[in-house]
């Protein structure tokens, strides 16, 4: 890995609405991402990172907007200023997307096959004839059976898995050299999921790819992660090595995340009972409390909490930070 990151993302702001009425939705969240690695994302639902994502990939649209002073650098170029042109060239070629849920994602009107040909049409140069016989490699790739068949079929034809798969391959069609995996596995079973995770990160070793895995599934980030930011309320409140944070969590919000996880072989040692959960819910971006964004929600809380925003604490020698009044 070379010392400058492939990604680098430095005092992201994300605006919603406009005029007297624009809030923050995301706000100072910095982070890095090194060629090759996979870096995790997580949080609850509405904590922002899916637009973290999009903001990333020049997908912002009314009423969401970047704010002024946002950084966003690929391999040394910045790109959060870059004209929509700019940004479809990048996308697919550098930047490869894999979204929550394929079925909208994919176009319902098209062929798979066509439109995974697309990818190398459009950014390789290809007649549509080589694209197809390059889509049907990418079928194989990402382990269709049957691809020469399959590359007809559309996307209603196949399980959620099989369009899973598809997806994949358009993201990695022209070898980016970054993917980022919105909740790559949401709705899908526990083994279809861990083939799914298993074929991203062969194929990503395979082509030296750096991923960006978001995810609310602290299991699947602590497997695939090598360093991960626990985001709430728009702010990233915890970063720091997988191993770190699931050794010796800081935040209370990521304690109260792990502590949710279920714990194989507890009901045969306690018997039944109710999975821990954190009281409450994530703010709206029109009513983050004051204070740490947390203290509502906090069993640690004190004055301060609901009084001073807390600034981010070095942590791990200044590899990692936690954003907390009592880290």
């Amino acid at each position: 890995m070379t010392d400058s990151p492939l990604l680098a993302v430095d005092n992201l702001r994300i605006d919603i609405g406009g005029g007297k009425e624009r809030h923050a939705a995301v706000e100072d969240v910095s982070f890095s991402i090194a060629r090759g690695e996979t870096f995790g994302l997580v949080g609850e639902s509405g904590c922002g990172k899916s637009i973290t994502a999009l903001s990333i990939m020049g997908l912002l649209r009314h009423p969401l907007s970047l704010g002024s002073g946002s950084s966003i650098v690929l391999d040394g170029q910045p790109i959060h200023n870059a004209s929509a042109a700019e940004m479809r060239s990048l996308r697919g070629r550098r930047i490869g997307m894999i979204f929550q849920e394929p079925m909208t994602a994919l176009n319902p009107l098209s062929p798979v096959g066509r439109q995974i040909a697309e990818m190398f049409v459009l950014h390789m140069g290809m007649g549509w004839k080589e694209a197809t016989e390059r889509a049907v490699d990418s079928l194989r790739q990402v382990r269709v059976p049957s691809p020469e068949r399959r590359v007809h079929d559309y996307p209603h034809q196949l399980s959620g898995g099989m369009r899973q798969r598809v997806m994949i391959a358009i993201a990695l069609a022209c070898s980016p050299d970054m993917l980022i995996a919105d909740e790559p596995t949401t709705a899908l079973d526990v083994t279809v999921q861990a083939e799914i995770v298993d074929l991203m990160r062969d194929l990503c070793a395979e082509k030296g790819t750096a991923i960006l895995m978001i995810s609310h599934d602290l299991g699947l980030v602590a497997q695939v992660c090598r360093r991960v930011a626990v985001m709430y309320a728009g702010r990233i409140v915890e970063q720091r090595a997988s191993a770190e944070v699931f050794k010796d969590p800081r935040h209370p919000y990521t304690r109260g995340l792990l502590a949710s996880l279920p714990r194989l072989g507890a009901r045969s040692q306690h018997g039944r009972q109710r999975l821990n959960e954190i009281s409450g819910v994530v703010p709206a971006v029109s009513a983050f409390p004051r204070g740490c964004r947390f203290n509502p929600r906090c069993g640690a809380r004190t004055d301060i909490c609901t009084i001073e925003d807390p600034q981010t604490t070095p942590l791990d020698g200044g590899q990692g930070l936690v954003r907390c009044h009592h880290a």
